[in-house]
């Protein structure tokens, strides 16, 4: 009997590596003045205060007040995106490569990450309630063994251990491919 259970077994392995998908999650958090957890906070603050700083090159005149009035009318204002994520990246290693935010079924924060984008959504000059920005959270591939009403069962690619853990709003299957 002890054979038959091994023999299963390998079987059941290979047939797993031949139907393994691999998957890269992205999760984009948006932060604005109602986030209320404390690092949320700190990138709001930070970032609002290099985005008025860096502004400052591109509304020389001070013509402009938002963000959406300084692209559309000042050449090489999208720069703004990637000038103002400075203030990100001291944060995000404080996070020690583990997206905020995504909980497995034990409530425990999981979903690894390696890539970040940043986007500035929306700004003003003098007001800064409406400031809001967005982090692109890119995870480490995964294998993806089964979608269960609407919770995923991942694993790292090279382990036997999974994780479950629900959909949830801002995060989506960013890649799909077969394992190789």
């Amino acid at each position: 009997m002890l054979h038959c259970v091994q023999h299963d077994t390998f079987w059941f392995f290979v047939f797993t590596l031949l139907t393994m998908r691999l998957i890269t999650l992205c999760y984009r958090k948006i932060i604005d003045a109602q986030s209320s957890k404390p690092w949320d906070q700190l990138v709001f603050e930070d970032t609002y205060r290099e985005f008025r700083m860096q502004a400052q090159y591109f509304n020389q005149q001070q013509h402009y007040r938002s963000f959406g009035e300084l692209l559309h009318q000042v050449p090489g204002a999208e720069k703004l995106h990637f000038l103002v994520s400075a203030a990100v990246r001291g944060y995000l290693q404080q996070l020690n490569g583990v997206v905020p935010d995504i909980a497995n079924n034990l409530g425990q924060l999981f979903l690894k990450f390696s890539n970040f984008h940043f986007e500035l959504i929306n700004s003003d000059l003098h007001d800064k309630s409406k400031h809001q920005v967005a982090v692109y959270f890119y995870s480490d591939p995964l294998a993806w063994h089964d979608t269960i009403g609407d919770y995923l069962l991942v694993g790292e690619p090279a382990a036997s251990t999974t994780t479950l853990f629900q959909i949830q709003p801002y995060l989506s299957i960013h890649s799909l491919q077969p394992a190789a």
